[in-house]
């Protein structure tokens, strides 16, 4: 008898992974809020460009100007050290870090 609890024990465990392999499959639907289009300020047009774009897009640029010019801290990776273009951004800071970063930017998005 002790065989057949074990064998009911496998069955269930492979039925529960199942279920979570169908749930991960399911595609997420972005926020219409972050994929709405905001005009950057000039200050923040200088570092990602003029045009309008998604909230989304702004994030990704200014993270691949940041990586291009080598602007992430060395020592603490949160911390972004700004550039004559990112200190008008940051409020003349020398260096925020990645969180205090999108609230400073979200402030430069109409």
């Amino acid at each position: 008898m002790a065989t057949k609890k074990k064998a009911s024990k496998k069955t269930a465990t492979k039925k529960t992974a199942t279920k979570k392999a169908v749930k991960a499959k399911v595609k997420r639907k972005p926020n219409a809020a972050f994929m709405k289009p905001m005009t950057p300020s000039a200050s923040l047009g200088a570092v990602i460009g003029n045009s309008p774009m998604p909230r989304t897009e702004v994030t990704k640029k200014i993270w691949a100007y940041i990586k291009k010019n080598k602007l992430q801290d060395a020592k603490n990776r949160r911390m972004i050290n700004a550039d004559e273009k990112l200190k008008e951004v940051f409020k003349g800071a020398k260096q925020v870090s990645m969180f205090e970063m999108t609230k400073l930017v979200s402030k430069h998005l109409k």
